[in-house]
C-alpha cells in the first residue's frame, strides 16, 4: 500500500501514457498544423524517421566524428561464434566490453561482458544484429540535450544532467535482495531485479562494495539524475554548435562520458556513447525536484522547437513521411522491441 501511494504521488513513477496524456493535444495540434501525423520525421534528415524510434545505431555512429565515439564493431546474430571471436581479435577488443542491439531502446539487452562465456551466451540468445563496443571507463557520465534551428548557426543546450547508474552499496551484512528492497528506486523494480539478479539475491555484498544493478544510464533503467543546468555556458554551446554543424543532427540528446564537467565544457576528453534523435525525452525533468507543471513546460518548449525544426527542413527539401510509411514502420518497430523484451 505504501509503494502504491508513493507511485501515485510521485509523477516521475507514472506510466508514460498517463504522464503525457494531459498535454497530448499539443502534439496533435502540431500534427494538424504541419498536415502530417509524422511531422517530426524531417527533424534530423540523415537519421531514419528523424530518430523517433527504430533507427540503427550504426547510422548515428557513422555520422559522428570518429575520435568522439567508442570503438565499435557490428555482429550478425547468426554469425558462427568462431567468426565472432576472430572479429573481436582483429578489432583489438579485450574484456570487459559492452554489447547492445544495433536497433534498440531503453537499455533493452544492454550488457557488460566480462568473459568469453558470457559473450557466447549473449550471442546464442540475441535474435538480431548487435554491437560490440569499448567499455568507456571515464569517470563522469552525463546527458546533454541540444537543438538548433537549421537556419541558425547557434543552437541551445537545453538540458545537462549528471547520471548515476542504478547501484547499491554493500554493508557487509545485508543480502543483495535486502539492499534492493531498501533502495529508493530499485525497490519499485523488484520483478526486474529478480529477473536479472535473482541468482545472486542471497549474496552478502561486502562493506563499501558497489554492485551495479544496471549499466544502462537511462531513466527507464533506474539511473539517478542530477541537474547541471547551472554549468551550461557559452563555451559549452560552442562545443555542440560545432558538432551539430558537422552533422545534420538538429534535435536530440547526447549520452556522454567524460573526464570532468570542465573538460566537456572545453570540448576535450569526452566520448559520445549515443545520440538519440527526435524521440529523445528531455530527461532533465527527472530526479531534479521539478514540479509536474514545470516539467510539462520543459516538454512543451522542446515540442515547439521540434515542430519548427521539422517544418523548416520540410520546406527545404526533406519530405515528411507518408502516413502509411510511418504507420508500417512503427508497427514493425513495435514487433522488433517486443521480441527483444522477451530475450532481455
Amino acid at each position: 500500500m505504501k509503494k502504491f501511494f508513493q507511485r501515485l504521488t510521485n509523477w516521475e513513477l507514472w506510466n508514460f501514457y498517463v504522464l503525457y496524456f494531459p498535454i497530448s493535444f499539443v502534439w496533435f495540434w502540431y500534427c494538424l498544423r504541419s498536415g502530417s501525423f509524422w511531422f517530426f520525421s524531417s527533424s534530423n534528415p540523415t537519421i531514419t524517421f528523424g530518430g523517433f524510434e527504430g533507427e540503427g545505431k550504426k547510422e548515428m555512429y557513422d555520422q559522428l566524428p570518429g575520435h568522439l565515439v567508442p570503438k565499435t564493431i557490428y555482429i550478425l546474430h547468426d554469425l558462427p561464434f568462431k567468426e565472432v571471436q576472430k572479429k573481436i581479435k582483429e578489432a583489438g577488443f579485450s574484456f570487459p566490453f559492452i554489447v547492445k542491439p544495433d536497433i534498440g531502446m531503453k537499455g533493452i539487452l544492454f550488457r557488460k561482458i566480462d568473459n568469453e562465456e558470457q559473450l557466447l551466451k549473449y550471442h546464442e540468445r540475441i535474435p538480431v544484429e548487435y554491437i560490440i563496443q569499448d567499455l568507456v571507463e571515464l569517470p563522469v557520465e552525463v546527458s546533454v540535450f541540444y537543438y538548433r534551428h537549421p537556419a541558425e548557426q547557434k543552437g541551445k543546450v537545453s538540458g545537462f544532467i549528471d547520471k548515476e547508474l542504478l547501484q547499491v552499496k554493500g554493508d557487509g551484512q545485508s543480502t543483495l535482495k535486502e539492499l534492493v528492497a531498501l533502495h529508493p528506486r530499485a525497490k519499485f523494480r523488484m520483478e526486474e531485479m529478480e529477473h536479472r539478479h535473482g541468482h545472486r539475491f542471497d549474496r552478502i555484498i561486502p562493506a563499501g562494495e558497489i554492485f551495479y544493478l544496471s549499466y544502462a544510464g537511462n531513466h527507464n533503467r533506474g539511473a539517478h539524475f542530477t541537474n547541471l543546468h547551472n554549468e551550461i555556458n557559452e563555451k559549452m554551446h560552442q562545443v555542440f554548435d560545432e558538432l551539430s554543424q558537422q552533422t545534420q543532427f538538429f534535435y536530440g540528446r547526447y549520452d556522454i562520458k567524460t573526464t570532468s564537467i570542465d573538460d566537456l565544457k572545453e570540448g576535450k576528453n569526452f566520448s559520445i556513447l549515443e545520440f538519440n534523435g527526435c524521440g529523445a525525452e528531455p530527461n532533465h525533468i527527472y530526479d531534479c525536484n521539478m514540479s509536474l507543471w514545470k516539467a510539462y513546460g520543459v516538454i512543451l518548449e522542446h515540442w515547439k522547437a521540434l515542430y519548427q525544426i521539422s517544418r523548416h527542413n520540410h520546406e527545404n527539401g526533406t519530405p515528411y513521411w507518408s502516413f502509411m510509411k510511418g504507420w508500417n514502420f512503427l508497427k514493425e518497430s513495435g514487433r522488433h522491441f517486443k521480441m527483444l523484451e522477451k530475450y532481455d
